[in-house]
């Protein structure tokens, strides 16, 4: 989770692995919205968040969601996928990513699913390089997820603890000494050592090893396997180190920054011994992403002149910056407060882009009495581009709630 003073607005990232993607689960996600995104859409929106963005590769969910007055601020939106199960064929191991430019400053997120067993270390390292070089977007400064500003990569890596064996591991954990297994994780290990992970960051550990467990319960494997406790599930950041100029571990919160401005601050990395559905425990962070405004204005401004509580007052009027394509297929879409994602719209107009329109200042469209909702309530007007594949703008804060009273008889 991102957020700014104090407030959880700016991201949430949701990332899931070995989600259930038995062959008639698939099919049914592919014709509808999967399960798990629908609880979190539920979960989220009453609270003002948008799904901004989500990406699925067999049992690997990526959501990310954002406070919808920010959503005008996240632009150059692509996902990427990539596969490293059977040589690449398969998708139950790989990554999955998102990336966006956040008020001006790039940003990837990259969820990975890495091969498991104590002795595939070395084959961990070599599927996330190679996530690494496949995953390229297109037309962006940033075209490779370590080209960007900021990096968010976590998952269940896999990662375990050598050497030591399973007695020293739980004596440890019972003892809370966490520390003494810090050198002989393998993450640890390779930051020594790989050049790939440069740069990255990591929390302390202060959390118990968070697999192998017994489904439904908070006890280590007990079967016949007897699997050593690690910490598979992790969550890492990095910053482009062109730019980094400082690193420092407080007891209160993880510190870097950029010369640009740019600052990360995590406030807490935790795991969740509470849930015992899996046989992992999850894991989750705050951060706070400090940095200039680049962009702070949106492409479309949009506005409503007053409270519609005639059907001749829905009359939304919007701007646009000079230079901004748009499209015969964008649409101005009314939405409820709490909506899901853009597509969550009561009702739309097109906003269609006449010849006379270049010599405009300002635009307008007009909802009709059939285009109204039935009931009243509190809205939100978002402009939708088709070329940008997201909304880029949204009716201000002070008077997004614009009240409607449909009077039709």
């Amino acid at each position: 989770m991102i957020h700014r003073q104090g407030k959880h607005d700016i991201l949430i990232q949701i990332n899931l692995q070995e989600v259930n993607s038995m062959i008639n689960k698939r099919l049914k996600d592919v014709l509808f919205t999967d399960q798990w995104s629908e609880v979190c859409m539920d979960a989220l929106s009453p609270f003002g968040y948008v799904l901004v963005t989500s990406q699925r590769m067999q049992g690997m969910l990526l959501l990310v969601f954002a406070k919808y007055f920010h959503l005008p601020f996240l632009r150059g939106i692509q996902t990427q996928t990539t596969r490293t199960g059977l040589g690449g064929i398969w998708g139950n191991k790989g990554g999955v990513s998102a990336r966006m430019n956040v008020f001006g400053h790039s940003i990837c997120f990259l969820n990975c699913h890495l091969p498991a067993h104590m002795e595939n270390s070395d084959q961990r390292m070599e599927d996330f390089e190679s996530i690494l070089q496949q995953q390229q977007f297109e037309g962006q400064a940033a075209s490779g997820v370590l080209d960007h500003d900021v990096v968010f990569w976590f998952g269940d890596l896999n990662f375990r603890i050598e050497d030591l064996d399973m007695q020293v591991v739980k004596s440890a954990i019972d003892n809370n000494k966490l520390s003494t297994l810090w050198e002989k994780d393998q993450l640890n290990m390779a930051k020594g050592s790989e050049t790939v992970l440069e740069g990255f960051h990591e929390g302390p550990l202060k959390f118990s090893p968070t697999y192998k467990f017994d489904v439904g319960t908070d006890m280590y494997d007990t079967s016949g396997k007897k699997r050593k406790p690690a910490w598979t599930d992790r969550i890492l950041w990095r910053l482009r180190p062109m730019a980094q100029v400082s690193n420092s571990m407080s007891k209160r919160s993880s510190l870097s920054g950029l010369t640009s401005g740019t600052r990360v601050s995590q406030h807490f990395y935790r795991s969740h011994m509470e849930y015992t559905i899996s046989d992992h425990k999850p894991v989750s962070s705050i951060f706070t992403l400090q940095f200039p405004y680049r962009v702070d204005m949106p492409l479309v401004t949009l506005f409503v002149e007053d409270e519609w509580t005639e059907i001749s007052d829905a009359v939304a009027k919007f701007k646009v910056v000079p230079n901004f394509a748009r499209s015969s297929w964008d649409w101005i879409g009314l939405y409820k407060v709490g909506f899901k994602h853009h597509k969550d719209y009561v009702s739309y107009v097109w906003a269609k882009q006449e010849e006379s329109d270049f010599l405009r200042q300002e635009h307008q469209v007009i909802f009709t009495e059939e285009e109204l909702p039935k009931d009243s309530g509190d809205f939100i007007l978002g402009y939708y581009s088709n070329n940008m594949s997201s909304i880029v703008g949204v009716t201000d804060i002070k008077t997004a709630k614009t009240k409607i009273e449909n009077n039709a008889k």
